[in-house]
């Protein structure tokens, strides 16, 4: 009777061991996933990084960006990409050829192949409307693709050109790392720069949505919070906050900082704060 009732007793014991070791394990589960985040800041800052290229190329009758804005600053890229318009055709193009092998950029990226834009209109025009499309482009060895469409939609009460903007993206990370699909809707406001010929005190603040997945397959959507300030001499935004949700996780806040020009950002999940550098 003894051995049976200490048997019993054993087994209860092990099994209660059992549960509480599981429960621990789940307690101690903390949800610290930044790749969500991390592959939506790699799209939102590629395709915005398209969109300040197409704007340059078609901000004057420059050959390449080789040559000088004025006589202080060299254009955006320097001799990396060859830009040919075709003003008779309708619409209108604009090729942009970074060449078939890597070229060092000046903003310290590498690219190659073509970005193509079809327009309606000055870039400055109100109602005016440019499709970005690509061939073969490759930012940093990841494969850009898909179609981005810019509207000038006027003035806002402030006096400033706002633009729609939507975009249906993919991109392909290199050395295997996996596949971003990326779709915005954005409002893009210009507050400062527009009254100059040079483009590196040019300053926007961008607005709106956004929802693809992830390199690992998993899905999200994205809401900016606090506009996203972009100033085109720095490589990524300087401020601005916005709010991802990956499927089944908690909602994340991406906080690009205060203003300062740097590749960090924080994300906050369920109260902590992890950095990450970005790409």
């Amino acid at each position: 009777m003894k051995s049976k009732k200490l048997f019993k007793y054993l087994m209860v014991v092990a099994i209660v061991g059992l549960l509480f070791t599981a429960c621990k394990k789940n307690n101690d589960t903390t949800d610290n996933d930044t790749s969500a985040a991390g592959d939506n800041a790699l799209a939102e800052g590629t395709y915005n990084d398209v969109h300040n290229i197409a704007d340059q190329a078609s901000s004057g009758s420059l050959s390449s960006y080789d040559v000088t804005y004025n006589s202080n600053e060299k254009g955006l890229l320097s001799a990396c990409a060859t830009v040919t318009r075709d003003t008779v055709s309708v619409p209108h193009t604009i090729t942009i050829n970074f060449g078939t092998t890597n070229c060092m950029c000046s903003d310290g990226r590498n690219r190659r192949g073509i970005i193509n834009v079809s327009y309606s209109g000055h870039y400055r025009d109100s109602a005016s409307t440019h499709t970005i499309t690509f061939s073969n482009y490759f930012v940093n060895d990841n494969q850009v693709m898909g179609t981005k469409t810019v509207t000038n939609i006027g003035r806002n009460a402030a006096g400033n050109s706002v633009f729609n903007i939507s975009v249906n993206g993919t991109i392909i990370k290199a050395s295997n790392g996996g596949t971003i699909t990326w779709t915005s809707t954005r409002q893009r406001e210009w507050i400062a720069g527009e009254n100059t010929p040079i483009w590196s005190d040019d300053v926007y603040l961008i607005t709106g949505t956004a929802s693809g997945t992830n390199a690992h397959g998993n899905t999200f959507t994205a809401q900016i919070t606090s506009a996203l300030r972009k100033e085109i001499s720095c490589r990524h935004f300087v401020s601005g906050t916005f709010t991802l949700t990956p499927s089944g996780k908690a909602t994340r806040t991406i906080d690009f900082g205060n203003g300062a020009c740097d590749d960090i950002a924080t994300v906050t999940i369920n109260g902590n704060v992890y950095t990450i550098t970005l790409n």
